[in-house]
């Protein structure tokens, strides 16, 4: 696979119609430097000296720049108050990894939320990948001010086996539902580690001893493109047929309100309106509630 040449085509995406509107409204945002940085559970940008002018072209960008599904951030006076509740997942995660000196990869990194927060562990290097066009230039949009030095690639899952060079740890939140299939996905994010490299998954769960798995025939909790929701030990048992020695269930958790909820950030509905108005341990389409589990893979050689 040629990753150079899927990059490049890859960056025509951003001269869609309806992306070309962002990428002009972020080369014309202003040169200015954060006068304080804050990587804590609102990644906050603060500028001395910001004109009332200014304040306002960044306020009508990050307005353009919807849907807002991770975060939040604070620029300047502008709040971006998310969708997602992002800072539970990270603050839940972050005791169970360390990251300084270390080659580190997220898949499907959204607009790199938990990526900005990892900055603060001073990894070698941060690669996210995440094939969308809107999530990339929300992260330009963010890294336009804070100018870290994130790698994003628009690329997906299918892509790490591929890439130049192999990862120490790797996060995939949030992604291993909506794959097809998930013991070849999980083999491809055991090629990408080194040895002894470390992935971090999350994944919705359902409840049960027995080593299976529901598989919804059309949509999941208003979601249509999720195929696998594993019991605890089926997702073990996907684990070990990739590759992987060693797995560590670091948290099973339900997901509620004040993790994921509707604000005036996203243009669409949100975990209210997935489940069950009359029972809440319902999904809309009659599944158990969404629930995910946190696990630790080691791939030891």
């Amino acid at each position: 696979m040629d990753i150079e040449s899927i990059r490049k085509e890859r960056k025509k995406w951003l001269t869609w119609k309806n992306i070309a509107p962002l990428q002009e409204a972020i080369a014309a945002l202003p040169n200015i430097a954060p006068s304080h940085v804050m990587l804590d559970d609102v990644v906050s940008l603060e500028f001395e000296g910001i004109t009332a002018e200014q304040e306002q072209q960044l306020h009508d960008t990050a307005i353009l720049l919807k849907p807002w599904r991770k975060g939040p951030f604070r620029i300047s006076e502008t709040y971006i108050d998310s969708e997602w509740q992002s800072f539970v997942k990270y603050n839940l995660l972050e005791p169970h990894f360390d990251l300084e000196g270390k080659v580190v990869g997220d898949i499907g990194c959204s607009n790199a939320y938990y990526l900005f927060r990892m900055l603060g562990q001073n990894p070698k290097k941060l690669i996210g990948f995440d094939p969308s066009a809107i999530m990339y230039s929300q992260f330009q949009f963010i890294n336009h001010f804070l100018k870290s030095d994130i790698v994003y690639e628009l690329l997906g899952v299918e892509h790490v086996v591929h890439y130049e060079h192999r990862f120490d740890v790797l996060f995939c939140l949030g992604v291993l539902y909506h794959r097809s299939d998930p013991v070849a996905t999980l083999k491809s994010l055991y090629k990408g580690l080194e040895s002894d490299g470390e992935l971090i998954l999350d994944t919705f769960m359902i409840d049960g001893e027995e080593e299976i798995c529901l598989t919804p025939r059309d949509r999941y909790s208003k979601i249509p493109n999720i195929y696998f929701i594993p019991t605890v030990s089926a997702l073990k048992n996907w684990c070990y047929r990739a590759g992987f020695t060693h797995v560590e269930i670091l948290e099973i958790k339900k997901t509620d309100l004040s993790e994921q909820r509707k604000t005036a950030w996203i243009d669409h509905q949100s975990l209210e309106h997935f489940l069950d108005p009359n029972d809440h341990t319902k999904t809309i389409e009659g599944y158990p509630a969404p629930k995910r589990v946190y696990l630790k893979a080691i791939k030891k050689q």
